[in-house]
């Protein structure tokens, strides 16, 4: 009798075979980062735009009409993030629910429309957890205790997180929190923890610059007082060694804006990645 006790014990306790987890689609790296987190082994999540993907530029590969087909869900961060994701749904022919993980969250405005890089608001992340929660609670009721244990603890190491990122702002003088970059995806965290972002002037994102865009940046720097310069686009060293001689600001390693990197990466997670970025800022500016 006790064997059998045991034995119905054991198979009570073992994982969801494939077939009873509820099948989820997430557009890029960092909101599956949030599904994984709290969906567990309690969902099949599949991401179109794995890690050091770019989410922007991505074109849909013959498979992923059929993944969205067989999901529940598909979460996205919406903002305008995915314009490619739209035709995608539809030529799949899907029934799943499409959840913005963003709903709620007031858009910053960039030239070309509303800023879709809310997540790097640790305040914001914690509204797309909240949002994926609710999506996986209603798509999963008779998982939703699980759901929503995940996402409380999971929404607790947010908000230590977010203590982390605004003392280590605070440590940084106030005259010193402005930095040049080429990036346009730190509006949210500008916003959100009192950092400046400037885009250096008549640089474009794509190219290399020219002897005289590094005059200008350099000059830039200068009348701005700019601390720190992350220039990603720039792969020549004697150009980097130019800026910082000539205007004293320190150059910065990468930000990483737009997705998770792989597991060997600085960032295999979206707290790996606020830390890797809060680190390189502050070794830049707190000198």
């Amino acid at each position: 009798m006790r064997l059998i006790v045991l034995c119905v014990l054991l198979l009570t306790a073992s994982p969801l075979s494939a077939a009873e987890r509820l099948n989820v689609v997430a557009s890029f790296s960092i909101v599956a980062d949030f599904v994984r987190i709290i969906g567990g082994d309690r969902v099949n999540l599949s991401t179109l735009v794995g890690p050091d993907g770019d989410v922007h530029v991505y074109t849909p590969a013959p498979g992923d009409a059929k993944r969205i087909a067989e999901a529940r869900l598909v979460i996205v961060n919406g903002l305008g993030l995915e314009g490619w994701l739209p035709r995608l749904v539809q030529s799949s022919g899907a029934k799943a629910e499409v959840v913005t993980a963003s709903k709620g969250i007031a858009p910053l405005k960039l030239r070309s429309g509303a800023d879709p890089h809310a997540w790097q608001s640790v305040v914001n992340a914690k509204i797309y957890v909240a949002n994926i929660a609710d999506a996986l609670v209603a798509a999963g009721p008779e998982d939703a205790d699980f759901f929503r244990a995940q996402a409380k603890a999971y929404l607790e190491k947010l908000e230590a997180l977010d203590r982390e990122v605004r003392d280590a702002v605070a440590s940084i003088p106030t005259e010193r929190r402005k930095v040049i970059t080429t990036h346009n995806a730190f509006g949210y965290f500008a916003a959100e923890y009192g950092v400046q972002f400037v885009a250096p002037l008549g640089v474009s994102t794509e190219t290399e610059p020219s002897a005289r865009d590094i005059a200008a940046i350099i000059g830039q720097i200068k009348a701005e007082k700019i601390s720190a310069v992350f220039l990603e686009n720039i792969s020549d060293d004697r150009l980097i060694r130019r800026i910082a001689a000539e205007t004293g600001a320190k150059v910065g390693g990468i930000l990483i804006s737009d997705g998770l990197t792989g597991e060997k990466g600085p960032a295999p997670t979206y707290i790996d990645m606020v830390r890797h970025n809060i680190k390189a800022l502050t070794s830049a500016l707190d000198h």
